[in-house]
């Protein structure tokens, strides 16, 4: 299984000085060499953390593999199309939230979806829809044209160790199980940490986990470059 790490709170602990450090690219370079197999970077609507030149300093100096979250708004497609990310992944937006609250409804807008995409699958970005672990968004998401989902698990962090965990868990098995058989590849992220993340290898479907908030928390005790190796670990074990 892959690990992608999400560095936007990287950012987010620069942008609260409005000054360079820490560099979002120093952080990305040692994710990569601690073994990490891309970064993910969240461009919001708003720039609260993750900023344009991030992104394209990502693209063009660094060189890593880089996933793209965005909104489907034009701003962000015309964005996307200038840098040509190695892939996008759409994600709902909403301003007043601290984090992604949920997954894309890709069922109620699947033809909007489906053409927002067009011009980016045109472009050989690989597109990924961030939706919850429900068999009608899988079904409607292979509908769209796009090569991948990425699995919402949330539900399943919060429920983690509780009643809760094994319903939770079951979804996002199915959900994959299903995604698979649809022909989409399947990555799933969002809450995990370095104790809940324990049972993702037992989905052997999904390809690759993006996980930011944890990792980098972590590294405030024990560096980046332990935290990117510790949780590594976690995702393959097996």
């Amino acid at each position: 299984m892959l690990l992608g790490v999400n560095i936007d709170h990287v950012a987010t602990l620069r942008n609260a000085r409005g000054e360079s450090e820490p560099s979002v690219i120093e952080a990305a370079k040692i994710c990569i060499e601690a073994g990490a197999n891309g970064i993910t970077a969240h461009l919001r609507e708003d720039r609260r953390h993750i900023v344009d030149f991030d992104v394209f300093s990502l693209k063009n100096d660094l060189k890593c593999r880089l996933n793209l979250e965005m909104a489907a708004t034009y701003e962000m497609k015309k964005i996307a199309l200038d840098l040509l990310p190695d892939s996008c992944c759409i994600v709902p937006e909403n301003r007043k939230e601290v984090t992604t609250e949920g997954g894309l409804n890709v069922f109620a807008q699947k033809k909007e979806i489906k053409e927002y995409i067009k011009p980016l699958l045109d472009a050989g970005i690989k597109v990924s829809l961030f939706i919850d672990p429900e068999k009608e968004q899988v079904s409607a998401a292979a509908e769209t044209g796009a090569q991948y989902i990425e699995l919402h698990t949330g539900a399943y962090s919060r429920a983690f160790g509780t009643k809760k965990e094994t319903a939770e868990f079951l979804k996002l098995s199915q959900s994959a199980s299903l995604a698979h058989l649809l022909g989409l590849n399947v990555n799933a992220g969002h809450g995990l940490n370095y104790r809940n993340v324990s049972r993702m290898h037992e989905i052997d479907k999904i390809e690759e986990l993006n996980i930011g908030h944890s990792i980098i928390s972590r590294a405030i005790f024990t560096g980046l470059d332990s935290a990117v190796k510790e949780m590594l670990s976690l995702v393959n074990k097996n």
